[in-house]
């Protein structure tokens, strides 16, 4: 969760809604088959139920890095996948937030051969 301060108030930015921008704009991209938790956040959601199942965002109100666990679909290119979600979570993220992405690491954990 981001918090900060300006003239009009108090804002703060949920990891929620963070997981939720990141997810439509990563699922967006062609040759995502999904997401996957990764091994941290499969531990914690056996004991409570987790909306931002494969994305990790950590950082402040200057830049933050996002950590993205996919599947993708046989046959395509990795490396354009990998570039065209890395892209397209950035744009998503500074259009909507005004925060700037430093980093963003995509994780293949999958391919989906159907």
């Amino acid at each position: 969760m981001i918090t900060y301060e300006n003239r009009h108030g108090l804002i703060t930015i949920s990891n929620s809604y963070f997981a939720k921008l990141i997810g439509h704009a990563t699922s967006s991209c062609y040759g995502v088959a999904g997401m996957v938790a990764s091994v941290p956040q499969k531990v914690v959601g056996i004991f409570r139920k987790m909306p931002d199942k494969g994305i990790t965002v950590k950082g402040d109100i200057d830049t933050i890095t996002v950590d993205l666990h996919i599947v993708v679909c046989y046959g395509v290119n990795i490396n354009a996948i990998a570039d065209s979600i890395v892209h397209n979570v950035k744009y998503t993220v500074e259009e909507a937030t005004g925060i700037k992405v430093k980093k963003v690491t995509v994780h293949i954990d999958g391919i989906k051969t159907e």
